[in-house]
């Protein structure tokens, strides 16, 4: 087995290579807005097609991430999306699906004063589900200082990132998403 063949079987992005010489797939990871950049991926024991209809149904992003208001779909390429941010506040931004493979891949970037863009892969895992894997480029408000406070507030992106897909992964398998907060009917009970 080439060093080649590892890089696909691993569940690491392409992104997250330290080795540039292996990075092969690591163009279709490529993000056009945002100088910070983060990757991550999760296996899911789904298929690849139903894990893609539900991640590319914007409408569905809020049941699994949880910084996510809502995303208005306007057409089959255009959305508006309304984000946490740190406090009470939100943002809002305009995307634009910019490269779409159905089945395996899309790819988007924001249009106005919020930058970032991202691109999700789909890959066939065998007999263990897919692999997705998101890559996201931001440029956080306020630059380092916002970053920092995105951080400590539990809203920046890369941190954000590994929760979502991991929630994905537990509402995909088994229909639900743990949690570790009581609930209100619970508190109500007692």
């Amino acid at each position: 087995m080439s060093d080649h063949d590892t890089v696909h079987r691993d569940d690491a992005p392409a992104a997250a290579l330290r080795d540039n010489s292996d990075r092969a797939d690591a163009s279709r990871d490529k993000v056009d807005t945002g100088d910070q950049v983060t990757a991550r991926s999760v296996t899911i024991a789904r298929p690849r097609q139903e894990l893609y209809d539900y991640f590319r149904d914007f409408q569905n992003l809020p049941t699994f991430m949880e910084n996510i208001v809502r995303v208005d779909v306007h057409d089959d390429r255009h959305s508006h999306w309304v984000v946490k941010a740190p406090g009470s506040a939100t943002v809002e931004w305009d995307s634009e699906i910019t490269r779409e493979n159905p089945g395996s891949e899309f790819a988007w970037t924001s249009k106005g004063d919020i930058a970032n863009s991202g691109h999700v892969q789909f890959r066939d895992a065998g007999d263990r589900g897919t692999v997705v894997t998101a890559t996201i480029a931001y440029d956080p408000p306020a630059g380092m200082i916002g970053k920092a406070v995105a951080k400590l507030f539990g809203r920046e992106p890369a941190i954000q990132s590994r929760h979502d897909l991991r929630r994905l992964k537990q509402l995909m398998e088994t229909g639900e998403i743990s949690t570790g907060a009581r609930n209100a009917a619970l508190a109500e009970e007692e």
